[in-house]
């Protein structure tokens, strides 16, 4: 009986027993976090998500079978494929661990993680440039979902010179609205959805401005790329201004949830607007020298093929 357990067992390609052995971790993770996630440690979850805990257990799956299947050449330097990991987890830990619980209670704390999703999680992972090693190691018949047409008019959508500036700064303004922040912050489905369009949003404006190659096949070309970043960098700095300065408290949601530590309503808002004015001109300065650096790279490369 043992001998044909095993047998069946060999005959399980390792993939589907890849999957499998996700999905029992996972359950056990949700079963534990629902019983008891005041008695866990800090790095767990307080609240399990699957979609979280699915995308990013099978993009690093996926990176690394698709290391294995590319030849040597084709892999990206280290420093890429270890910008992409830090992002990939900076992103789960955001949201899947006691983080999250801090960042509903105290107002720059849920700056600090709407930083990290938006700017430095989504900013290493472009940076990554993992795009055709993650293809490689994506199962095929999921392939056709990522180039049907509606995927590809959203991407095109999202990641037009116009469009991203606009909705990358939108996405800031539209979820720290005084109204819709109380009810996001009230409504566990809403906040789900918050999370996700800031994280993907950003990975998508990064991408678009971070692509190391030149244009074409890149969408766009060095010198709009730099506008892209100058454009997105006023919105956020007047919107932390106003926030650091003010004497209103434009978001007394976290009085009535509670405030983590004993700290006055202006406080926290104050150093929440910090946090998005002071980071985020630091990343945008980061970004057009990185910029500036791929512009050189591809005319340097251009020039030897020319030679």
């Amino acid at each position: 009986m043992s001998m044909t357990l095993t047998q069946n067992a060999e005959r399980v390609p390792p993939g589907w027993r890849g999957l499998v052995a996700l999905v029992v971790a996972g359950a056990v993770l949700w079963f534990v976090c629902s019983k008891y996630p005041a008695e866990l440690p800090f790095f767990l979850p307080w609240e399990f998500s699957w979609p979280v805990f699915l995308a990013t257990s099978l993009s690093l799956a996926w990176f690394f079978i698709g290391l294995q299947r590319l030849p040597p050449a084709q892999h990206p330097p280290l420093w890429r494929s270890t910008c992409f990991i830090a992002g990939e987890l900076l992103l789960y830990a955001m949201v899947q661990t006691h983080i999250d619980y801090y960042a509903q209670h105290m107002f720059f704390i849920h700056r600090a993680q709407h930083f990290v999703l938006h700017h430095v999680g989504a900013f290493l992972i472009a940076l990554g440039a993992s795009g055709s090693v993650l293809w490689a190691g994506m199962p095929d018949f999921l392939k056709p979902l990522f180039t049907s047409k509606p995927v590809r008019m959203s991407v095109d959508f999202i990641m037009h010179p116009v469009a991203a500036p606009v909705i990358f700064v939108g996405m800031i303004y539209l979820w720290l609205i005084p109204a819709i922040h109380t009810r996001v912050m009230l409504d566990a489905r809403l906040y789900d959805v918050m999370n996700w369009s800031m994280a993907l949003d950003g990975i998508a404006f990064w991408w678009l401005v971070l692509d190391p190659r030149p244009s074409p096949p890149a969408r766009i070309g060095s010198g709009i790329r730099a506008l892209l970043i100058i454009a997105v960098e006023p919105p956020q700095m007047a919107l932390g201004a106003i926030l650091s300065l003010s004497g209103t408290d434009y978001y007394p949601v976290y009085r009535i949830c509670g405030r983590m530590f004993d700290m006055p309503a202006l406080s926290d808002q104050h150093y929440g607007g910090l946090i998005i004015w002071l980071p985020g001109t630091l990343l945008s300065l980061l970004a057009i020298i990185l910029v500036l650096v791929n512009m050189r790279r591809n005319e340097d490369g251009a020039a030897d093929v020319v030679g």
